[in-house]
């Protein structure tokens, strides 16, 4: 028999439990959780006796693994269950310790992707994602960078929300403040006046999730009241100090995204030191200040912020590593739609030309393993991420 295994998100010990059961898995003692945060089950079928007791034995003093031996179903050889987080398993795969069949296993497992999370939790409202998602972008702003996606009155808000859910949006992403590079802010009041009416009329007409783009918590805790179920911070909790419990308080899902410095500078300093490096470090961050307040794992995903802080060649670094951002145990979204590094790309100015370019990154974006993507072109984003899907994986969406 050969070695084989299998790798799950896991986000807290009842998912553990359930997904052990599900699997057929049975224990032959008590299940110790590591000290910590752990976020991965490994289900390993096809090592023999010694090479179990082998591995039992490299890894005896480590406090942040748990190993289980019992077997997937009555009468089938012994099996090993480890839970601990990505990075360790990718450590002990390459240490040199183990058996052979299992450190080439445990690679292969990490490198297509089994860990990525297939699912991010709303208020009241599940997203799956074990086929892309696609975020409609709803702008309720005069000023947002591309025309087609301003919809300033009520009634044209309220339509382009209605075509968005028809192209076939997973969910839509209602926004009152622009973020595009150089815009100015607009006050609190402002703000809800832009998105809480338009949210309302959605909420009651579609079958839709919905987000609120903003960075202040009263807007964010005020959508959520209004019906929506997710949060989209695009200064990852920088901005504004209550955030984070305002949605922990709310039990809403919440996106987090990197930035460097508000909208109206942020383009003054794109230079890095180590861009891919610094975007992973910020995110953790935020995911470790959600935690904290009480965000359940399961209700966050992470957003490297394309053209927040970046010059054109920093987008294209960020774009090329996407992988590495899967260390974070979260969705991952990605948000490239018409923006401006595709037109220096392709030397085309106008956003309304770079569908094609945009297009092209979501095709990228698949093979790299991201779950949703933030656009204006719902129904050409929604066909080019399956067709990509189909390729990636060999088989029919």
């Amino acid at each position: 028999m050969s070695v084989s295994v299998t790798l799950y998100p896991v986000s807290s010990e009842q998912d553990l439990r359930s997904r052990l059961q599900r699997e057929g898995f049975v224990p032959a003692g008590r299940i110790f959780l590591p000290a910590g945060v752990f976020s991965c089950l490994a289900l390993v079928a096809g090592l023999s006796s010694a090479d179990i007791f082998s591995f039992a034995a490299a890894t005896a003093r480590r406090s942040d693994l748990t190993i289980l031996q019992g077997r997937f179903s009555a009468g089938a050889d012994d099996a090993l269950a480890l839970i601990t987080g990505p990075a360790l398993l990718r450590s002990l795969a390459r240490c040199g310790r183990l058996p052979g069949k299992l450190s080439t296993e445990l690679n292969r497992a990490l490198d297509v992707s089994a860990l990525r999370p297939r699912q991010i939790t709303g208020r009241s409202r599940l997203l799956r994602l074990d086929r892309p998602g696609v975020m409609g972008i709803l702008n309720v702003t005069p000023d947002s960078f591309y025309a087609e996606s301003r919809q300033w009155r009520l009634d044209q808000a309220l339509r382009l929300g209605e075509r968005l859910a028809a192209e076939g949006a997973d969910i839509i992403d209602v926004g009152g403040e622009s973020t595009r590079p150089g815009a100015a802010s607009v006050s609190l009041d402002q703000e809800l006046e832009r998105v809480i009416p338009v949210i309302e009329k959605l909420v009651r007409e579609l079958d839709c999730p919905l987000s609120v783009d903003t960075s202040k918590s009263r807007v964010a805790a005020a959508a959520v009241a209004a019906g929506a179920d997710f949060v989209n911070d695009i200064s990852g909790l920088q901005f504004d100090p209550e955030m984070a419990r305002v949605v922990a308080e709310n039990e809403a899902g919440l996106f987090v995204m990197h930035s460097r410095g508000r909208p109206r500078e942020m383009q003054h300093n794109t230079c890095y030191d180590d861009l891919l490096g610094e975007v992973v470090d910020h995110l953790a961050a935020a995911i470790d200040r959600s935690l904290d307040v009480g965000i359940r794992q399961d209700r966050l995903a992470v957003d490297p912020g394309i053209g927040f802080g970046k010059s054109a060649e920093g987008n294209l670094t960020l774009l090329r590593h996407l992988e590495a951002l899967h260390s974070l145990g979260c969705p991952l979204l990605l948000g490239t739609s018409r923006k401006s590094f595709i037109g220096r790309v392709l030397g085309l100015e106008d956003p309304a030309l770079r569908l094609s370019g945009s297009l092209a990154t979501v095709a990228l974006g698949v093979a790299a393993g991201v779950q949703m993507f933030r656009v204006h072109d719902v129904r050409a984003t929604r066909e080019a991420a399956r067709m990509a899907w189909a390729v990636c994986h060999e088989q029919l969406p």
